[in-house]
């Protein structure tokens, strides 16, 4: 008890993100367009889904998934006719985190994409689960 006490705000701050954590995952679960990397590996070898990597060039070439096209984010828009043959395809993005391909998805979705996918945790999460990863250009 007295650890308590004496380190209250740590107690606090351990319940605060457990609460933040719990309501995010709350928020996620209906959400079917966010993929862990096994759904993604799955996705992509059961319905040949293409994966665009919005990371910028130096992220890209420290790694990124084999086969993923790199489109940084930034020139998403500008690229946009390179990618209009997905557009009845499903797509995953990926970023670092799974941030900026949510922005990804929100771009493309205006431009008329179908299946979108968001890479939940970016590639922090694909080499955490032990996903391969390529420093391969494509």
């Amino acid at each position: 008890m007295d650890f308590l006490q004496q380190n209250w705000y740590w107690a606090a701050l351990a319940a605060l993100s457990g609460t933040w954590l719990m309501v995010d995952m709350i928020r996620n679960r209906g959400d079917k367009s966010q993929l862990s990397p096994i759904e993604a590996t799955l996705l992509v070898n059961r319905e040949d889904a293409v994966i665009i990597d919005v990371r910028e060039q130096g992220e890209y070439a420290q790694g990124h998934i084999p086969n993923a096209r790199h489109i940084p984010l930034g020139e998403l828009e500008r690229r946009s006719k390179e990618m209009d043959k997905y557009k009845s395809h499903p797509v995953i993005l990926c970023c670092a985190t799974g941030s900026r391909s949510n922005t990804a998805i929100k771009q493309l979705r205006q431009a008329g994409f179908e299946k979108l996918y968001n890479l939940r945790g970016g590639m922090m999460e694909w080499q955490k689960a032990g996903q391969p990863v390529s420093k391969k250009r494509k």
